[in-house]
């Protein structure tokens, strides 16, 4: 057997462990790896994992429990996610369950000695149907069982309103248009017309509405009503009322003698529909998921036996060479080593511009090759592939809750049984104290109640506003890696950045050269470059990868010096060159006064800048420094324009960071911090200006990213900055950082309309349905306009999630306004 073990930190740690497993009965042997965390122990008998996980926390140290993923069906309202997940948390061993109606999915956190069978067992038994989620289930499989239940739906909206029809004409149609009820008298008579309505209803009842039945009396036996019962105790109270009004009158009070064999088969066909356009409007939902998934190719050309072969997808392996020809997608993640061209990674990091691929740049799998051919080494197959972790991050995005979802879970797991409280009362009202015929009012009106009242608005309002968001975050190369982010993001009051790698390109270029009259730039740069090749300063490198880039030939070097303190000194192609600050000119001499309007620029701007002197003549002044990305101001500027405190922390002298600080127009610079004090720079800026955003690139930034409310990663920084963080800006640039924020703002904003029609649609027309307006305005709410209102309001509340989808970010360019949604 093999447990994981939390807590471990040296050799005692791993013989404490290994001894408390020993001591258990039946445990033969017990080895502790302190590097993988883990306890391989061999056994004689079987031994429940409780006790060894018992044994292991006794010791002081802890089991961590693993994530198992369910795919549930049957679920139909936010009623059901409660009674799922109460199932689910009655499991021993279970630590968390969370339940998203939209995806139809469940997140379980469970303990060792859990089996998945335990899980599925617990949703069965409180009424619906559970698998475990495979590699596949959220591609082609899970598309082709959603496409099934849609095809299934549609053909059961088909044959119910083709039965339905004639129901509604005899007895509707009687009642509003006399000439149909002169027609229907003058040819079957109405008691031919009520038998031939009871056979039509009752095969919409019970084939294409027998779903609501299957589920929803089951729920209600076991004393957990969900929306399936409230429409199956409503269309069966009417159906039996109209039985017993067409086959045994003489049990009905005098007057009381009416079918509703139409209101039971026409809310069946409303609720069949609207059960239809959520299904669809469902499906675009994840559409995000779907579009990923695509970007996969099926098959790729590999070098196998010293030719292309085109070979599946799954059959590539790590260190395969793979030819990508023009048009075709990239299959893995990879490293070019031969050829070049251009490729577009739109997709992947929502930049439009093509990136230039040559040898030993990296390539990622779902990317599109532009004209050229090129050859990859194959670095990432399979689930590591970086399009198979987005996939992943976006999936559990999406069936994560927002903290604003808790009330609703709390409201609707009693909202249910409430309604069916609330219909009883009406039922007694009316049959106390209505007009005759009180039964048939009593009816009608508490039918009305049980079917307005479903609460499937409410459970998707806040799921499928997450589900869209995020997957058009993941369009716009926007990640959030936890759900909970969209709505913490939306309160941020200040964003934090890191400079180097995160406002800066992370490493040092030449970005300032002049010379004095008699030197040519290329000439003069030829002959330092030269000498800094003996130099293994950033600045030295710096200098001669500019020289590299511009194909000048660097000449052969003699006599090189390093002058501690001022520079270096050397001979190259025959002339004698310095290069140093302004003591080291002034140590030789040289007066830098030519340069004095250059040098002041250049301070201002932050940068120190460095003289060189050929054959003891000044010859340039030249300035290096970690340039800002060409993305960064406008960044910035659309922080400030949502209103957003902006603030740099960096490692930087202080006149380095001010300067900075006022090119960008940075609202506080933190300078002089070392990488350790990154954390209590976000905890001071916390405590003064309440929540706050880090944004950051490297390992260094991994603390400072888990210490603030929300940490954003740039995604070309490191793996474990990525993993500290929230959300991940995979294109690299700031600009995903505004776009972020907007989104989390529209998503959030889009949530609370949701909800509020939800909840306001319930609020207001339960007491309509239950006739409060009829004493003072003889109205009453129709059981079939009540079924037509409740169809609608989910469809309404999946339609405006959907419009996420037009969500238009600050840094892109349309017409739109910043955050407006199409």
């Amino acid at each position: 057997m093999s447990l994981p073990v939390m807590g471990m930190s040296c050799a005692s740690c791993v013989g404490r462990v290994e001894k408390a497993l020993g001591r258990v009965e039946g445990v033969t042997k017990a080895s502790v790896n302190l590097a993988t965390e883990r306890a391989e122990i061999a056994v004689d008998r079987r031994i429940d994992p409780v006790v060894l996980v018992k044994a292991i926390e006794d010791a002081g140290y802890a089991v961590p429990g693993h994530r198992v993923e369910l795919a549930i069906d049957g679920m139909s309202c936010a009623s059901c996610v409660g009674r799922v997940e109460k199932a689910l948390l009655a499991v021993p061993g279970v630590t968390a369950a969370s339940v998203n109606l939209a995806c139809e999915r469940a997140s379980v956190t469970t303990g060792p000695s859990v089996h998945e069978a335990d899980l599925v067992a617990a949703v069965a038994s409180a009424g619906y149907e559970a698998r475990t989620v495979t590699g596949d289930e959220g591609g082609e499989a899970q598309a082709a069982r959603k496409q099934a239940e849609q095809t299934a739906l549609a053909r059961d909206v088909a044959i119910a309103a083709v039965l339905t029809l004639p129901v509604f004409v005899l007895e509707m149609g009687s009642h509003l248009v006399p000439a149909i009820h002169d027609l229907v008298m003058a040819t079957i008579g109405m008691r031919a017309s009520w038998y031939l309505q009871f056979v039509l209803t009752t095969v919409v009842l019970f084939w294409p509405g027998l779903r609501f039945f299957r589920i929803g009396l089951p729920a209600l036996a076991r004393g957990g009503p969900d929306m399936n019962s409230l429409v199956a105790v409503g269309t069966l109270a009417a159906w039996s009322y109209s039985v017993v009004a067409t086959f045994a009158p003489q049990l009905l009070p005098t007057g009381t003698v009416n079918v509703y064999f139409e209101a039971a088969a026409v809310i069946v066909t409303l609720i069949l529909i609207g059960r239809y356009l959520e299904a669809r409007a469902r499906g675009r939902t994840s559409e995000a998921i779907k579009r990923l998934v695509k970007l996969q190719p099926k098959t790729a050309r590999v070098q196998r036996d010293g030719s292309s072969v085109a070979v599946p997808l799954s059959q590539i392996v790590v260190g395969d060479l793979v030819d990508v020809r023009p048009g075709e997608r990239v299959a893995v993640d990879g490293e070019v080593v031969a050829g070049s061209s251009f490729v577009d990674e739109s997709m992947i990091t929502g930049e439009p511009v093509p990136v230039e691929k040559t040898d030993g740049t990296k390539v990622v799998g779902g990317t599109v090759n532009h004209t050229g051919n090129f050859t990859f080494r194959a670095t990432a197959v399979g689930a590591e592939t970086t399009l198979a972790q987005i996939i992943r991050m976006v999936e559990e995005a999406q069936g994560s809750k927002l903290p604003i979802q808790a009330l609703v879970d709390r409201v609707t797991l009693w909202f249910v049984p409430a309604v069916m409280l609330a219909a009883a009362l009406t039922f007694l009202v009316w049959l106390l104290f209505g007009p005759d015929p009180a039964v048939s009012f009593a009816l009608v009106n508490a039918v009305a109640v049980l079917i307005i009242a479903c609460p499937c608005a409410m459970g998707l309002a806040t799921p499928t506003s997450i589900m869209v968001g995020t997957g058009r975050g993941a369009e716009m190369g926007v990640l959030f890696r936890k759900g909970e982010a969209l709505q913490s993001l939306k309160d941020a009051r200040v964003v934090a950045l890191d400079k180097t790698g995160t406002l800066t390109e992370g490493r040092p270029v030449l970005t300032d050269m002049e010379t004095t009259g008699g030197h040519e730039a290329d000439a003069v740069l030829t002959l330092v470059a030269a000498v800094e090749t003996k130099s293994e300063h950033p600045i030295a490198r710096a200098i001669v990868e500019a020289a590299t880039a511009r194909n000048l030939t660097l000449p052969a070097l003699a006599n090189f010096e390093s002058v501690t303190g001022y520079g270096v000194r050397a001979e190259a192609g025959g002339h004698r060159v310095e290069i140093g600050a302004d003591r080291f000119m002034a140590g030789l001499g040289l007066d830098v006064g030519p340069f004095a309007a250059v040098a002041e620029r250049l301070g201002g701007e932050g940068k120190s800048p460095l003289y060189a002197a050929i054959d003891g003549r000044l010859a340039a002044i030249i300035a290096v420094a970690d340039p800002i990305k060409a993305t960064t101001p406008t960044a910035i500027a659309a922080l400030h324009d949502l209103g957003l405190m902006v603030v740099m922390i960096t490692g930087d002298n202080r006149r380095t960071a001010d300067a900075i600080g006022r090119r960008l127009g940075i609202d506080e610079v933190v300078a002089e911090v070392l990488p350790d004090g990154k954390v209590a720079a976000v905890r001071d800026l916390k405590r003064r200006h309440s929540r706050l955003a880090f944004v950051g690139d490297g390992i260094n930034d991994a603390p400072a990213l888990a210490e603030a409310d929300v940490g954003i990663a740039i995604g070309t920084g490191t793996d474990i900055a990525i993993e500290a963080a929230d959300v991940v800006l995979m294109s690299g640039s700031l600009r995903g950082v505004p776009n972020a924020i907007a989104l989390s703002h529209a998503t959030i904003r889009n949530i609370r309309q949701n909800l509020f029609w939800a909840f306001a649609y319930n609020t207001a027309l339960i007491p309509v349905a239950a006739g409060v307006l009829y004493p003072a305005f003889g109205l009453l709410l129709s059981p079939v306009l009540a079924a037509s209102a409740m169809a609608m309001s989910s469809v309404f509340v999946l339609g405006n999630a959907l419009r996420l989808r037009r969500f238009r970010a600050p840094m892109s360019d349309g017409g739109r306004q910043p955050g407006e949604l199409a």
